[in-house]
């Protein structure tokens, strides 16, 4: 019998995720889906993603930081297909690791799905609940983000 660890378990969702995504359903207005080329199999790799959109670009962040596969996957070849809130178009994606920037990130999701946001944040990434930007910052080191800027 084999166990399956929690990164098995929603890599498995991811999957269900991203073909629900594919066929026009899910949460499209909160998640998007990211093709990158497989920095090994040259093949092409689409992962669900929440994001969020400021003036025409997207940002995205990995909660697996840096050992995410579509975030090793960028670092290798930085153009992407993007599909989110009925858009489609490719981009290019400016990896992000410093972390205040992705504080601010994080900052911008608390504002805008402050209920969500906070319940997995401190489910997940351990956050106060009474947290202060100090918090989001340490937490910052852990993460990665990536800017998705659409190819014209």
């Amino acid at each position: 019998m084999t166990t399956k660890t929690i990164y098995h378990r929603l890599k498995f969702l991811n999957g269900k995720m991203a073909a629900s995504l594919q066929r026009g359903m899910g949460p499209r207005g909160v998640v998007l889906l990211l093709t990158t080329v497989g920095r090994k199999s040259g093949l092409p790799r689409a992962t669900p993603i929440q994001f969020e959109k400021v003036d025409g670009v997207y940002y995205a962040a990995s909660a697996r930081g840096q050992e995410a596969d579509w975030f090793k996957n960028i670092l290798a070849n930085p153009k992407v297909h993007v599909e989110a809130a009925g858009e489609e178009f490719d981009a290019l994606a400016e990896s992000v690791t410093e972390s205040a920037r992705i504080a601010d990130f994080l900052e911008l999701r608390l504002k805008r799905h402050p209920v969500m946001i906070r319940f997995i944040m401190v489910l997940f990434d351990k956050l106060p609940i009474r947290y202060q930007r100090a918090d989001l910052e340490i937490l910052g080191k852990e993460k990665a983000m990536v800017i998705l800027r659409p190819i014209k």
